[in-house]
């Protein structure tokens, strides 16, 4: 296990009508004037954001609105939220919604205080040095930025999509409610799935020897998605499997089960030029990349992909062919995401093989990325290309 710092200041409130205390808690982390950043039509026409404004109007919070949140979040909605943070004094950001609401709040944190363009902060490393602060409340179990310091938004000239990271970007609480899922679409609800568990892999694909307790932290919450995902499809109002989903995916991404290890991310960079281009769910592009990506790297450490067949998917471990077993369970991962509705090839994403020339490029990889197993521009291509002819 490497040395490793462990930060994770977010204040969560887990449970039903928790949405109701966002005033209270505004309040404890020092906001006098909000700009309630929210998404879809559905956070007003369910009643939530009129929740939100009560809360806030509870304790004497004033606070004007921004909505319009996309998926892949837009540059262009996020200079709309610096304009209204500085012309009205903003001093908190309480975002409402989803991942790409969260991290469209999370830009316009930066991009409020900042004398340039907040585009400065995004694929760049520079280092950010002020935010506001900022609160979720919390409406979609997938992306886990309401855990984390990290925020990915698109620049919709190129339709680039780009990320940053910073501690002053971590939620100073987020508020979960289950109960808010329940009226997702099943395939909006897939999508969150495949999101975590990614989230996992990204973390459980290692070179670091001896990290046993990580390993089995990463390996109980995939174990926990296999298990509730198919039954919240078919219980869309089952309140325990959409709690279980939605604190999967906060644990999933504020790095606890990744600590005292390396990471890889390169899924996450590829599947962002895949939503980049086509528009397309983030969930739903890593369903098609993610197999793929594994299928391309096993042999760089065939026992790690054996263990996760035996202790994820069950298979039975083949000592004298541990590849056998590792294809094994890649299959059964892929199975899985076919069975809860996502996307495994190109085709079913919407995607074309002719364009993976620019999706490449677009990766602007130099010589090798670094990771699990760092990959040229042409194993990138050979990723893709596996991901174009995938089946169950």
């Amino acid at each position: 296990m490497e040395n490793f710092n462990f930060y994770s200041p977010t204040e969560f409130i887990f449970g039903k009508q928790r949405e109701n205390e966002c005033g209270s808690y505004v309040k404890k982390y020092g906001g006098n004037k909000v700009l309630i950043h929210y998404g879809s039509k559905s956070a007003v026409e369910s009643g939530l954001l009129d929740r939100v404004k009560a809360s806030l109007t509870k304790e004497n919070i004033d606070f004007v609105e921004l909505g319009g949140v996309q998926p892949n979040p837009r540059d262009t909605k996020i200079y709309e939220g610096i304009e209204i943070c500085r012309k009205e004094n903003v001093d908190f950001i309480l975002s409402v919604g989803g991942g790409s609401c969260i991290d469209s709040s999370k830009a316009i944190a930066i991009g409020a205080l900042y004398d340039g363009d907040f585009w400065d902060f995004y694929g760049t490393g520079k280092i950010v040095e002020r935010a506001l602060p900022i609160g979720t409340v919390l409406t979609i179990a997938a992306a886990g930025s309401e855990a984390s310091g990290g925020s990915v938004v698109t620049k919709e000239e190129g339709m680039l999509k780009r990320d940053t990271g910073s501690d002053l970007l971590r939620p100073r609480f987020s508020i979960l409610n289950p109960e808010l899922t329940c009226t997702l679409p099943a395939y909006q609800t897939a999508c969150g799935v495949t999101d975590i568990m990614a989230h996992v892999f990204e973390r459980y694909f290692t070179n670091t020897l001896e990290v046993e307790v990580t390993d089995r932290l990463c390996e109980g919450l995939l174990l926990t998605l296999l298990k509730e995902a198919p039954r919240v499809i078919n219980e869309p109002n089952n309140y325990e499997a959409r709690a279980n989903i939605m604190w999967a995916g906060t644990v999933a991404h504020n790095d606890i089960v990744g600590v005292g290890r390396s990471q890889d991310w390169n899924s996450h960079a590829i599947e962002h030029e895949l939503s980049g281009l086509y528009d397309c769910a983030h969930g739903a592009g890593l369903a098609v990349v993610m197999p793929a990506w594994m299928e391309f790297v096993c042999d760089h450490n065939v026992m790690r992909f054996a263990q996760m067949a035996v202790r994820v998917f069950g298979c039975e471990m083949n000592f004298e062919n541990p590849k056998e077993t590792a294809m094994k369970g890649i299959k059964a991962f892929r199975k899985f995401l076919h069975e809860i509705g996502m996307p495994i090839n190109f085709k079913e994403l919407g995607a074309r093989e002719e364009d993976i020339p620019v999706l490449v490029k677009n990766l602007g990889i130099k010589d090798k990325t670094w990771g699990f197993k760092p990959l040229s521009a042409e194993d990138v291509t050979q990723i893709l290309k596996i991901a174009v002819r995938a089946e169950v």
